[in-house]
């Protein structure tokens, strides 16, 4: 059967404690406790949730969509997110709804997205930093990952930075932009004095993408690659053998998405 009404509600969460977006047998999901408050909030009324892309376990959002199916027309959106934010769990926050057309679809929409990757190294972090900012404990060369980074802006063959690909998977991509930077944006008493963000921005992302590159910058901010290593890592002819490196989970960030003007 198919519902009346569609709405996109933006999300923000903690996902220290899941193993992702997608729902999975005998794993605790963020799809999973977005349909379980749903269905609370609810009660008998028929409803179906998307999320606009999966996040990898561990992954947080600072802004993820997803669009809510219902048979029955929401007469006061203000009530429904303080009704949503009253019975999700504190890694959950709805921030903002808005009706959309029963024909929007929140995954082939046009998108763009911003990823924050957090990181410091040398002295070990305050255990309670954990679920945000990843540790090198090696001493890492900053200036050296900086202009890395800026060589992945533009349009590359991503064959190395990927992991699992189908058949139709299509590497040659297009980023936006790429930089590391100090961390002024999340910050706690128990953060590490001095921490990063790798900020990485473009329209779509292989799996693991952003994770390998992390990886990579690390292992030439400790001198075990260097620039030419990754130049030729992004041309067409590259060996296309992903990077064996994948950077932990739990320094990454879904920042920001923007949708398209059909909303």
């Amino acid at each position: 059967m198919k519902y009346s009404f569609s709405y996109v509600i933006r999300l923000q969460f903690l996902g220290f404690r899941f193993s992702g977006w997608q729902k999975q047998t005998n794993a605790k999901t963020l799809h999973d406790m977005v349909d379980k408050t749903m269905s609370f909030v609810f009660g008998e009324v028929r409803f179906k949730t998307i999320g606009v892309g999966r996040t990898d376990a561990k992954v947080s959002a600072n802004s993820y969509y997803i669009q809510l199916f219902v048979d029955d027309v929401l007469m006061d959106e203000n009530s429904f997110i303080k009704s949503l934010n009253a019975n999700f769990s504190p890694d959950f926050r709805a921030v903002s709804m808005q009706q959309v057309d029963i024909g929007f679809n929140i995954i082939q929409a046009a998108k763009v997205k911003e990823y924050h990757y957090y990181f410091s190294f040398g002295e070990k972090n305050h255990p309670f930093a954990a679920p945000f900012i990843v540790n090198v404990s090696e001493k890492l060369n900053i200036d050296d990952m900086m202009k890395a980074a800026r060589l992945f802006e533009g349009e590359h063959h991503f064959h190395k930075y990927c992991t699992k690909p189908s058949e139709n998977t299509i590497f040659k991509r297009t980023i936006d932009s790429c930089e590391i930077v100090e961390n002024d944006l999340l910050t706690a008493s128990y953060f590490p004095e001095k921490s990063y963000i790798l900020k990485v921005r473009g329209k779509g992302f292989l799996r693991y993408q952003i994770r390998l590159m992390m990886a990579t910058l690390f292992e030439l901010g400790k001198g075990n690659l260097d620039l030419q290593f990754m130049e030729a890592s992004l041309k067409e002819n590259n060996d296309r053998k992903f990077l064996r490196n994948i950077a932990p989970s739990s320094g990454l960030q879904l920042f920001d998405i923007e949708l398209n003007s059909e909303l």
